[in-house]
């Protein structure tokens, strides 16, 4: 919660920035406090402090005030150990994968079990699923057709722009989009949540809290990790967004019923008959 609040405080209007500044100067004092003092701490009105609240992803108060204790009793910090050029490789690579266990633990212990409920029953009730991304997040989208399709459900992933809009528009009410970005923030990507919403479509996004993307979407699944603006490290939101795809999957596959390892082995079965075959 802390990292989501320090991510997000510059796209916050200013009354709420005051709120953020407080939160993350004195965060146990404000679990124990009550509305009205935050909005006196801070100098705003109280409803501001509610909006502040709803503004980073939560339901009110009494529910930001929940997550925010129980991350400082339980959450795992932040590892941040930026890799130097003088670094041996051995210390490159703890640095670089305890960068993602620590942010693979934070998806697993901040996701919403409610939106991921949802998000599962619109992928199961989908006849028809496309994926949306650009970039990095192309990437995951062409991960995520690769999983799907061994369901059986038909399914396309889209990382243009000009083919996105075009087929956005004709999804239908029966189709549900899987829109991947970790800024949420991309026009040519809104632009198409647009569309599909528009011809009926349901729109899962796996995106940050606050971000317009997350605002647009049918249900949005905040996958809030902290990047690593170096030049040197990958992006961690990059492997967040895989992990939340495997969840889906399997969920979708239990939902429906599918018998996935048969159906899995019957999608390897040609690619194992195209293996050379192993000496004795």
């Amino acid at each position: 919660m802390l990292e989501r609040i320090r991510g997000m405080q510059a796209g916050l209007r200013r009354s709420e920035q005051k709120i953020a500044e407080v939160v993350l100067k004195r965060p146990h004092s404000v679990v124990n406090a009550s509305v009205a003092e935050v909005a006196r701490e801070a100098q705003v009105s109280q409803p501001t402090v509610v909006r502040f609240c709803r503004s980073i992803g939560c339901a009110g108060f009494q529910d930001f005030k929940l997550r925010l204790a129980q991350d400082l009793a339980t959450g795992t910090p932040y590892v941040h150990e930026e890799v130097r050029p003088d670094d041996p490789v051995v210390d490159v690579a703890a640095k670089v994968l305890n960068r993602s266990i620590a942010s693979l633990t934070r998806v697993r212990n901040h996701t919403n079990p409610e939106a991921l409920e949802q998000a599962v029953s619109i992928l199961t009730a989908a006849q028809r699923m496309e994926f949306y991304g650009f970039g990095a997040s192309g990437v995951v989208a062409m991960d995520a057709q690769n999983k799907f399709f061994r369901l059986g459900i038909p399914c396309v992933a889209y990382t243009d722009f000009h083919v996105q809009a075009m087929s956005a528009t004709l999804l239908g009410p029966n189709a549900a989009a899987l829109v991947i970005s970790h800024t949420g923030r991309t026009r040519e990507l809104l632009r198409s949540v647009d569309l599909a919403l528009d011809s009926g479509a349901k729109v899962v996004a796996l995106t940050s809290g606050g971000s317009p993307l997350a605002e647009k979407a049918t249900v949005s699944l905040l996958v809030d990790v902290v990047e690593d603006t170096s030049m040197y490290t990958p992006m961690v939101s990059r492997l967040a967004h895989l992990a939340m795809l495997d969840v889906l999957q399997v969920a979708v596959a239990l939902r429906k019923g599918v018998n996935l390892a048969e159906s899995l082995a019957r999608s390897k079965r040609p690619i194992r008959e195209r293996r050379l075959t192993q000496r004795g």
